[in-house]
């Protein structure tokens, strides 16, 4: 299901869309809007995710111990390499 959207913008960035739809970099107007609210939507997606992932460090911080394991596997990656 699609639903239609009916906003307002001034007029520079109707300009700058309608240049991107000449220039081929999207097919209508329509495309241009959707592919921006789609990269809102993802933009906001990841920075949910992100700050969670902070706030679990700060509650939880790592210790010594936790990157003793990942310095060791990373050096063993390395070592291994032909070069």
């Amino acid at each position: 299901m699609t639903v239609q959207l009916v906003t307002r913008v001034p007029d520079s960035i109707v300009e700058a869309v309608d240049d991107l739809v000449r220039a081929g970099v999207f097919a209508s107007r329509s495309d241009a809007v959707r592919a921006g609210l789609e990269t809102v939507v993802e933009r906001e997606r990841r920075d949910a995710i992100a700050r969670a992932i902070v706030d679990g460090y700060r509650r939880i911080p790592q210790d010594a111990d936790d990157l003793t394991w990942s310095d060791a596997a990373t050096a063993a990656m390395i070592a291994e390499e032909p070069w």
